[in-house]
């Protein structure tokens, strides 16, 4: 195949041989005509491609031209072929552009992009939600401007980002807790990287609390029994004294047992959040149980009503749910006071679903308690617990149990006219 530029030097010799001939036969200013003419021809050829051209390229679509024939079919060729080259490494790059932006936005965590001035390139959604942010509105205005707390202005100023820097009381609600490190890249930019830690940091809170509460709650034993040890070893006492300190330290060791006890209860169920096994726990046989071991806890002192208005019995770990039974029954004759009543009931609602409920005639709780209730070592009355041998984490154990088994624990207390606890358990934790 020749080239274009060959093509054209033979058109062009053609020309000049048709001239010649011309005026040789017809004279000079006929050559001169038909060597115009045939000149013009490929340049008026030209003239007609390079205007399609034009048009192809202001619709940007050379790509989809038709190839011309003769010598610009090569130039066009060459030049579709470089557009297509180019276009397809455009799309190749916006395809990686894209997916690194499906990525980021995927991430649980903020990203936010900022250039050298500090100015916001770039932000994903969480970040939007963590600031308050809005991309296209807050696009490439400086990020201090917007985040206005002085701690994260001084740790931009300082630019020294080995360390992340913890802002709490972020979000709509102040409710967040960000933990947030500027990492830099390129030409003096800085990638901000923020990660919500509110349940780490709600996380540790608990952990505190609950080394404080374990710790509060063992001194006083731990106390008082060191207490009566030191006086049995460095007194003569007689033997009616001797006997007294030790009942009250096999009291205290009593104590300590129950909250060991109760913890360890509490650990195996947060370690198996899995739903409780299917065995059929008889009501009849439980709600026995439940009231020898009421009337030995009151001694006499309240009066009690047990009744099984349905037979169905409950699917689930019999332990556990005697467990839970026996605690919402040991809270209500702790919390009631001397000839209070006490009534418990085992029946079916009309959704089908088995309620197990303690009611009680003692002093109440006030609505604001209500929804701390089951939190671990969480008390109304501290030393009323206390006295009647209460650990704190009852409520915690009912909770926990009720969770495994599908059920709902619900509170209704009256201030002055007591209380009802109740555990509603779903028709598939029922059995004839």
């Amino acid at each position: 195949m020749f080239s274009a530029l060959t093509r054209f030097i033979f058109l062009i010799c053609l020309a000049l041989i048709a001239a010649f001939i011309t005026r040789y036969y017809w004279g000079s200013e006929s050559a001169i005509l038909v060597g115009v003419f045939l000149i013009s021809i490929p340049l008026l050829y030209s003239y007609i491609n390079l205007a399609r051209l034009g048009r192809f390229v202001q619709s940007d679509s050379i790509e989809n031209m038709p190839l011309p024939s003769g010598f610009w079919e090569e130039v066009f060729f060459k030049l579709q072929r470089l557009v297509k080259t180019q276009k397809e490494r455009i799309r190749n790059i916006e395809q990686q552009h894209e997916h690194f932006i499906e990525a980021f936005q995927a991430s649980p965590n903020g990203i936010v992009m900022l250039d050298e001035s500090d100015q916001i390139e770039w932000c994903n959604s969480i970040a939007e939600g963590f600031f308050g942010l809005n991309f296209k509105r807050d696009v490439m205005q400086r990020i201090n401007f917007l985040i206005r707390r002085p701690e994260f202005i001084q740790y931009l100023n300082k630019h020294n980002f080995d360390e992340p820097l913890l802002l709490e009381r972020m979000g709509s609600d102040n409710s967040l807790s960000l933990m947030l490190q500027a990492f830099p890249f390129g030409n003096q930019r800085h990638l901000l990287l923020v990660q919500n830690v509110t349940d780490l940091q709600k996380a540790d809170a608990m952990r505190r609390d609950f080394v404080a509460n374990v710790s509060h709650e063992m001194r006083t034993p731990i106390t008082v029994l060191m207490g009566f040890l030191e006086t049995v070893q460095s007194l003569e006492l007689q033997k009616s004294q001797r006997d007294q300190y030790f009942e009250m330290m096999m009291s205290q060791a009593q104590r300590m047992k129950s909250l060991v006890e109760d913890l360890l209860t509490l650990a195996n169920l947060e370690a198996n959040a899995l739903p409780a096994a299917l065995n059929t726990v008889n009501i009849e046989t439980s709600m026995a149980l439940l009231k020898n071991d009421a009337e030995a806890l009151s001694h006499g002192n309240h009066s009690f009503t047990f009744e099984v208005l349905d037979q169905e019995n409950l699917l689930g770990e019999e332990r556990e749910i005697l467990s839970a039974f026996s605690n919402l029954v040991s809270n209500a004759i702790r919390y009631t006071p001397d000839a209070g009543a006490i009534h418990v009931k085992w029946d079916i609602n009309a959704e089908g679903q088995g309620e197990f409920s303690v009611t009680d005639t003692g002093p109440g709780i006030a609505s604001e308690h209500l929804s701390r209730l089951t939190e671990r070592f969480y008390r109304v009355d501290r030393s009323r617990s206390r006295d009647t041998g209460g650990t704190g984490l009852g409520l915690a154990i009912v909770k926990h149990i009720a969770s495994r088994h599908q059920a709902q624990l619900t509170i209704e207390s009256t201030p002055g006219k007591g209380s009802t606890f109740m555990l509603r358990f779903p028709k598939e934790r029922l059995s004839t």
